[in-house]
Order: structure tokens, then C-alpha cells, then sequence
């Protein structure tokens, strides 16, 4: 029996092929349209811990959408674009259920404009080593791969699009905005969140821009913009907490949505003390909120403090605000669907709120 099993061995596979093995099983991103999640949702607010939390969050996110007057921020942190939330967010902003969007780079650029110019998310194999896939060439998030050589093409992307623009500063909503417009001839995937939102004039802030692939393709342009002595373009982030607060002061009521935490979560949150810094003392709190997060509250950090914190800093307003302690790519499907197959979003108007900048 022990000649048998050694009989059996076979070589080691070649890295071509072991790549290729492990980048087969596409990420597949939920459709919302094709389920109505009501019932479950309307079912969940009759229960307990965290499936109330979300009953009356999808609540509060539709009491929003029936607001008028009302404008929607997404703040988006993490990883649920790749996990296979990408085309949700696509569609809210399509049905007008999203007016703002303030993201992490990685989320952008990274995830969504990274697919919109052909490249795929990969489901993992758990068993995999990572020095392994360092050795491939593969990039792991959690249960999630990337192909390096992809990413690498999306930082040269960035790259030629830096290329062709005036050199001054951009605030990171302006570079975001040349970055729709460049898919809107170029790309291999339609309907990416980052060109629906140039199309349907819903800006798109970054303020950590350069964390993300597009930081080395704005770095590799600016090394070789100096190396000829040549002027170069740069991102103002000042520009963007501007700009951001632009949109609080001119909106006047606001929701949030926000997906996790980090820098969107609290930079969106504190246009409202900017704008009163700036002598509007008439702009009120956010009034509509709901946080997904996983964070725990007790280490005292931002990306983790609720919302009835944050009304202490005169930003959110507590009436009508949600913590959902889950890891928001399992809850997101159903708010949104939620929303969707209620459709108040059919009686809203698109805010635009890119014609404040043109």
C-alpha cells in the first residue's frame, strides 16, 4: 500500500499553471434587483440583537430616501466592493439612492476601476500559503485575490491618465471625475461604479487618495515629471474637505450610510463643524444616520465610535440614527434590496451635486 501512495506522487506544478488554478473562481456581485428582500428584513425587525439593529436601519435608510429635501452620503470602507458588493453600490447610485460618495482609494481604484478595465476578484483557497502567492504574484484579501500584474496595470492606467492633465493641484473629486470620463471610452467592464457616478453627476471624494493604486501611478508621474524638469499635477486633499463641505452647506439636511469606518466616516462627519468654522452656524447635523461596522467600541478609536458619540462633536444628529454591529457584505444585500423593491427612490430626484464644481 505505502509503494502505492508514493507511486502516485506527482511534480510540483508549474507557476503558470498554479496561478491560473487559483485565479478560477470569480467573485460573483449580487444583483439586488433579482431579490426582494422585504419580507426577511420586515421579519428580522421583530427580532432581537443585531437583526433589529438592521430592521431599523433599512427603517431609516427609507425614511431618508422619502425625505425630499434630503441628501444620501455612502462613506465606504474596507473590502465589500471585492467581496461582491460592487454592482450594489452601482445600483443605488443608478436609482438614485445615492447622491455623495466618499470611499477609500483602495475601493475605488483598487476594486471598482480595477474591474471596469477587465480584471476579475478571485474567491480564495484557505489553504493556500502566502509566501506562496507572494511567489505567484497574487495579493490576498482575507478570502479574496487579486493578480499583482492586474493592479500593476490599473497604477499605469492612473499613470496615462495623469499624463494628460494641466499640472496643478486636483482635489481628489476632480481626478475621480477624469477617471469616469476615461471609462467612459475605454472601459472593458460598463456600468462601474466610478463611471455611473461621472454619468449621473454623483461626486466621488477620496480623501486618502494615495493609499491606494493610484498613489504609485501618481508617484511614478511625478518622479519622471521632475527627473525632465517638467511641472506636475498633485492632489490637494484640503481641497477636498473643502469641496465636501461645499456640498453639506448647499444641501442643508444630509443621511449617512456608512459602510465600516476610517477616514470617509469621519471626514464626512466633520463637514459639519467645518461649515460652522466657516461662519455657517445655520447648518445642521446630519440628520440621517446609519453605521455597519465591526469595530469594537471600547479602544476609544474613531473608526469605532457611535453615533450618539458623535452627536457630542455636533455631528449626527441622534433621532434618527442605527449602529449595526455585522460585517456589512452580509447585511448590505438586504438594505438594499430592502430599498430598492420599495421603491421610494422612483419619487427622488438626482441632487447633481457635481454641478457645484463645473
Amino acid at each position: 500500500m505505502k509503494a502505492n501512495l508514493k507511486s502516485v506522487k506527482t511534480k510540483p506544478q508549474p507557476k503558470s499553471n498554479r496561478k491560473a488554478v487559483l485565479l478560477s473562481k470569480e467573485v460573483e456581485h449580487i444583483d439586488i434587483t433579482k431579490f426582494d428582500a422585504r419580507p426577511i428584513v420586515k421579519a428580522m425587525g421583530k427580532m432581537s440583537f443585531t437583526s433589529r439593529d438592521l430592521g431599523r436601519a433599512t427603517e431609516i435608510f427609507n425614511t431618508m430616501l422619502q425625505d425630499k429635501g434630503a441628501t444620501s452620503i455612502l462613506t465606504l470602507a474596507g473590502s465589500t466592493s471585492a467581496g461582491g458588493c460592487m454592482d450594489l453600490y452601482t445600483e443605488m447610485v443608478k436609482s438614485n439612492m445615492l447622491d455623495v460618495i466618499v470611499a477609500t482609494g483602495a475601493s475605488i481604484v483598487d476594486m471598482d476601476f480595477f474591474e471596469a478595465l477587465g480584471f476579475k476578484h478571485y474567491q480564495a483557497d484557505a489553504q493556500v500559503d502566502d509566501r506562496d502567492l507572494r511567489d505567484l504574484y497574487i495579493d490576498r484579501i482575507y478570502d479574496t485575490y487579486i493578480d499583482e500584474e492586474d493592479l500593476q496595470a490599473v497604477d499605469h492606467t492612473i499613470f496615462k491618465i495623469c499624463e494628460t492633465l494641466e499640472p496643478r493641484p486636483y482635489s481628489s473629486r476632480e481626478f475621480i471625475h477624469e477617471m469616469g470620463k476615461y471609462l467612459v471610452k475605454n472601459a472593458k467592464k460598463k456600468g462601474s461604479l466610478v463611471q455611473t457616478a461621472y454619468e449621473k453627476g454623483v461626486p466621488i471624494f477620496c480623501p486618502a487618495f494615495v493609499d491606494s493604486s493610484a498613489g504609485f501611478g501618481l508617484v511614478l508621474h511625478q518622479v519622471k515629471r521632475r527627473k525632465a524638469g517638467k511641472p506636475y499635477m498633485t492632489i490637494d486633499s484640503v481641497a477636498d474637505f473643502r469641496e465636501l463641505t461645499e456640498v453639506k452647506i448647499e444641501a442643508g439636511t444630509t443621511g449617512l450610510l456608512m459602510i465600516g469606518g476610517g477616514v470617509p466616516k469621519n471626514f464626512t462627519q466633520d463637514t459639519v463643524v467645518c461649515a460652522e468654522i466657516l461662519g455657517h452656524n445655520d447648518v445642521d447635523m446630519h440628520k440621517y444616520a446609519v453605521q455597519i461596522t465591526v469595530a469594537d467600541v471600547r479602544d476609544g478609536a474613531c473608526s469605532s465610535s457611535t453615533l450618539k458619540e458623535a452627536c457630542s462633536w455636533g455631528k449626527v444628529d441622534v433621532a434618527l440614527e442605527q449602529m449595526v454591529f455585522a460585517e456589512a457584505g452580509s447585511v448590505m444585500p438586504l438594505l438594499a434590496s430592502d430599498a430598492y423593491h420599495r421603491g421610494h427612490w422612483k419619487k427622488r430626484k438626482a441632487r447633481n451635486w457635481a454641478k457645484l464644481f463645473k
